[in-house]
């Protein structure tokens, strides 16, 4: 394909997987499960047409909490995060230095390559969601910039990991990037969570960037959102001061998309990329690859083709209780996304 296409990650997990979790079964009774999970999204993803895929993040807890997977250095009773709904994401808390993953996301990478002859690209989390887990009282014999330097070196190992296993693209989901300005209009945290992932983005080389991307959206969980209320444009020329190459941002649900793409087209630089959500995936309903194509060859107007790609607006199911979106909508709407960006592409190119 001319056009880039690429998914976000999460794909609505298998009812039999929610129970059995639900059910607190063992890892041991879970294994053959998380791995006929992946296994089916790929083939499914495969059968969409998707040129690149996932492994639809069907063996995480969620997209934020993967590394703590075994962690003993966790407590309950972090960050609230509330969404429109009314519902609430709770993060933990350190209790006690060194930080260390417990896992990390070249795991769920090298299985899924394992299943697939398709290029794989892997979700990690972004260095400026963990250091929410420093609690603000600190922690005695471990001081926060101990608890930095050690969130840096473990995010860059994250992120090298997936680059040295082949990850066709390493995604940071960034998604407290917009939630900030919520909670600091001023803008003082995010350009502070800016440079701390320009931090951990300054250990890799320029060949290492262009596989390196980034995940925006105004959260994403059981239909509902973070930070939808905030202003969009006010978040995006600080985001395009990232120093990665690749951008995934939200854009379908938005209410007005031509705002954004001309803000976009303002901050977009150079050497970056663009992947434009075409995809409402909190919306039920699924997109004709008509509709599909309207949306690219609208964001066509204002970015450049060599730098257009097209992707969902955000992850179906980032939690694994999110049973929102049913399995079958989530492969319908990635179908109508694939077809519409080839039909963008017989416009666009001829």
């Amino acid at each position: 394909m001319k056009l880039q296409t690429e998914s976000i990650g999460s794909i609505p997990r298998p009812s039999e997987l929610i129970a059995a979790i639900q059910a607190g079964q063992s890892a041991e009774e879970l294994g053959p499960l998380y791995e006929k999970a992946v296994q089916a999204t790929l083939l499914e993803l495969a059968n969409t047409g998707s040129p690149v895929l996932t492994d639809g993040e069907q063996t995480k807890s969620s997209f934020v909490t993967y590394p703590l997977t075994g962690v003993d250095t966790i407590v309950p009773g972090g960050m609230q995060i509330t969404f429109e709904d009314g519902h609430v994401r709770q993060l933990p808390l350190l209790k006690k230095g060194p930080f260390r993953f417990g896992q990390y996301a070249d795991r769920y990478l090298t299985k899924a390559q394992q299943l697939t002859r398709f290029p794989v690209k892997q979700a990690v989390i972004s260095a400026s969601a963990l250091s929410l887990l420093y609690p603000a009282e600190g922690i005695d014999g471990y001081s926060q910039a101990d608890f930095m330097a050690d969130l840096l070196d473990e995010s860059e190992k994250d992120i090298r990991r997936c680059l040295e296993n082949g990850a066709h693209k390493v995604q940071i989901d960034f998604t407290e990037g917009r939630l900030s300005l919520k909670l600091d209009p001023s803008g003082g945290i995010l350009r502070h969570f800016i440079a701390l992932n320009n931090q951990v983005l300054a250990r890799f080389s320029s060949e290492e960037k262009k596989r390196i991307g980034v995940h925006v959206c105004p959260g994403g969980d059981h239909d509902s959102t973070h930070s939808a209320d905030v202003d969009y444009t006010a978040f995006l020329p600080e985001l395009f001061n990232l120093d990665v190459r690749n951008f995934y941002l939200q854009l379908a649900s938005e209410p007005d998309r031509v705002k954004v793409l001309k803000t976009i087209q303002q901050y977009l630089k150079p050497d970056q990329m663009v992947f434009v959500g075409v995809i409402d995936v909190l919306n039920p309903a699924i997109e004709t690859p008509e509709e599909v194509r309207d949306r690219v060859l609208e964001a066509a107007e204002y970015i450049p083709l060599h730098q257009l790609g097209t992707t969902d607006d955000c992850g179906f199911s980032p939690f694994c209780d999110d049973v929102s979106t049913s399995r079958e909508t989530a492969f319908a709407k990635i179908r109508a996304r694939i077809e519409g960006t080839k039909l963008a592409e017989e416009k666009l190119f001829g």
